[in-house]
């Protein structure tokens, strides 16, 4: 349920208690004072005031549980839907799950203040699909590929045919098991449709195995990004792993743009693995000093040891990495009852920009602000607060949709910013597998300062180990110069490599870059080639 909509409910609902008890205890002074009066009356008229009297309180009763109907109903698929106002919120589901991650997904989006109309798939029809601007879809795929039961005619009648949806833009987490050979049929299927018919992805589909955490979370990340709500609780805390901060160097002194970190962590619990293209989910904390900020404002000993879900630890030790209620609102509460209602602090995700040769994950991190100017959570943790040496609470988290392929395929390797993570790690998988059929396009701000790993990406193309390399700066000259647009300039070359069977991986800002790239790949294929090689596997994105 929406916070500010309960908050505004009940500040009316407490008015009106207050302005009604108020006249009860008026009109209570008043028959006081003149019951001397009142039965002088004639029997009927005291008959008929007492009958106003229980009159006014049923209609006060009846009122208050039309506003307590009137919040629930808001908050569900009753919603009066306003243009561009509401998120449509739609799932398919067999055995309940689907049906139970909605209305998950109905409550996170509601308390960062998003309006959601939640429904059944087969509910739809085109007409509504087509007059609808915001839809998130949640399906699952039952049996060898199907769809499940209930929206059976929705495929039959809707998906039977293409459809204008150009208005619409959609997420869309598939649910599937991957033991059976078309792993997600249903909601890959939903999804080739959607596109088909002109409807925009905000982000690339999230697909789960057999109900994966990892996955799960990933969608919730995107919800975060999608309602610009960082601090959106997980449902589920990750299992971290403890690693140590070992290195942390200032990539881009000088630049335009915010400041951008490497960060190298090391495991300490013994040898870990993963492959290029995988994420990592670390758990952020709280500054030092805020901690003790907060301590200091509310008189508790951060020192006190305290039952949490991990067992016994200190109190200033659960605060860093937990949401800091409002020290008015835990005033005269115990260490202990202020402790077991913490709330954790939710993951952040960033692209892993190395492999496991390196003995080290190493991240690319810009630092994000927040409307007052703050360093956001994630980014202050890794870049400032944490010292070398720190631990970090750091969970890996499969990509396989991002994994370099097993053969030597030419590769087409496109991306901007801190989206130079996740590609140094596939070039450098490619390269320790001898492939050197890589194209890497690039863009950033300006190359004197905004080059990163620029010794090392000059070194592999001087040693063939990058066949083409396009840079793309958009401060360097008056003309502004973007990725897409060096990626438009080599429509030949382009087509020559996609036609040589070349795969193409593109890596960082899901506004702006990422659509600029896929229009350039419909404008120089067709939008049918194009889905053609996103079902091969040929076009795979990681953006955010």
């Amino acid at each position: 349920m929406n916070t500010s909509v309960i908050r505004r409910e009940c500040i009316a609902i407490g008015n009106l208690i207050l302005l009604t008890a108020l006249a009860m205890l008026m009109a209570m002074l008043w028959i006081w004072h003149a019951r001397e009066l009142i039965w002088t009356w004639p029997g009927e008229w005291r008959v008929l005031a007492a009958s106003l009297c229980a009159l006014a309180w049923c209609g006060f009763v009846v009122l208050v549980g039309w506003r307590r109907r009137a919040i629930s109903t808001e908050s569900h698929a009753d919603v009066p839907e306003q243009a561009g106002a509401v998120t449509l919120l739609a799932y398919a589901s067999q055995t309940g799950f689907a049906a139970e991650l909605a209305r998950q997904t109905a409550q996170s989006l509601q308390l960062a203040s998003t309006r959601v109309r939640l429904c059944e798939l087969g509910q739809l029809d085109g007409s509504m699909l087509a007059a609808a601007e915001r839809v998130l879809f949640i399906v699952s795929t039952t049996g060898e590929g199907d769809a499940p039961d209930a929206v059976a005619s929705f495929v039959r009648q809707t998906m039977a045919r293409p459809m204008d949806l150009s208005r619409l833009h959609f997420g869309l987490l598939a649910l599937g098991d991957s033991d059976y050979a078309d792993f997600c049929g249903f909601g890959r299927r939903l999804e080739h449709w959607l596109r088909a018919c002109g409807a925009q992805a905000w982000f690339d589909p999230v697909y789960v195995d057999n109900g994966d955490p990892s996955a799960l979370r990933h969608w919730q990340h995107h919800l975060s990004l999608l309602t610009g709500t960082l601090d959106m609780p997980d449902w589920q805390r990750p299992h971290y792993r403890c690693w140590q901060v070992v290195e942390r160097r200032h990539m881009n002194p000088g630049s335009l743009g915010e400041a951008c970190f490497h960060v190298a962590l090391h495991s300490l619990e013994g040898e870990v693995t993963w492959q290029a293209g995988d994420l990592v989910e670390i758990g952020p904390q709280h500054a030092t000093d805020d901690v003790m900020r907060w301590l200091e404002q509310t008189g508790l000993d951060g020192q006190t040891l305290v039952v949490s879900d991990d067992g016994e630890i200190r109190f200033s030790d659960l605060l860093a990495r937990s949401h800091l209620p409002d020290p008015a609102e835990v005033a005269g509460i115990s260490t202990q009852r202020v402790a077991d209602g913490l709330q954790p602090l939710p993951h952040r995700e960033y692209s892993i920009a190395s492999v496991p040769e390196d003995g080290a994950i190493h991240l690319l991190v810009r630092q994000m602000r927040r409307e007052d100017g703050q360093l956001g959570l994630g980014s202050a943790w890794l870049t400032v607060h944490a010292a070398l040496g720190a631990d970090i609470a750091v969970r890996i988290r499969s990509n396989t949709q991002f994994h370099v392929p097993d053969d030597d395929r030419p590769m087409i390797l496109i991306g901007n910013g801190t989206g130079m993570a996740g590609l140094r790690a596939l070039l450098k998988a490619r390269i320790a597998a001898g492939h050197r059929r890589n194209w890497l396009l690039f863009g950033e701000r300006q190359p004197e300062h905004d080059y990163y790993y620029r010794d090392e990406i000059e070194r592999w193309q001087a040693g063939g180990m990058i066949e083409r390399l396009d840079l793309a700066w958009s401060r360097a000259a008056p003309e502004r110069v973007y990725v897409q647009d060096r990626l438009r300039e080599s429509a030949s070359s382009l087509r020559a490599w996609v036609d040589a069977g070349a795969a193409i991986y593109v890596c960082g800002s899901l506004a702006g870059m990422a659509p600029g790239v896929e229009a350039v790949l419909v404008d120089v294929f067709g939008a049918d080639t194009v889905e053609r090689l996103r079902t091969e596997g040929r076009y795979r994105r990681d953006v955010y």
